[in-house]
């Protein structure tokens, strides 16, 4: 059973920053946007190379090689060469800190 897995107090962990964690083995990586904070796997479906490290524009994340656009908030896919979208992963704020569980494969 998954569990919720803390990234960092709110108060140290600025709008339109992101945070970057191993969580059984996968790469997830916690963005905060301007409506709360979202969370993906940090891997582009394209290549499974980490998209950290890419352009963040706004609610969208820019692959660092090969330029595929996904939605943080989502997942989408929004621009090629990637066609899959990223997983997302449920985040909550618990008693002022950041937490993220990865309840993919429960």
């Amino acid at each position: 059973m998954a569990e919720w897995i803390d990234v960092a107090p709110v108060a140290e962990f600025p709008e339109g920053s992101f945070r970057c964690l191993d969580v059984d083995d996968a790469q997830i990586a916690v963005f905060h946007l301007a409506d709360g904070f979202f969370a993906i796997e940090d891997v582009c479906t394209h290549d499974d190379g980490i998209l950290t490290g890419g352009e963040v524009d706004g609610e969208v994340i820019v692959c660092p090689r090969h330029g595929a656009r996904f939605s943080i908030k989502t997942g989408e896919v929004l621009g090629p060469p990637a066609y899959d979208a990223v997983d997302t992963l449920p985040v909550r704020v618990e008693n002022g800190v950041v937490q993220v569980m990865d309840d993919r494969w429960d």
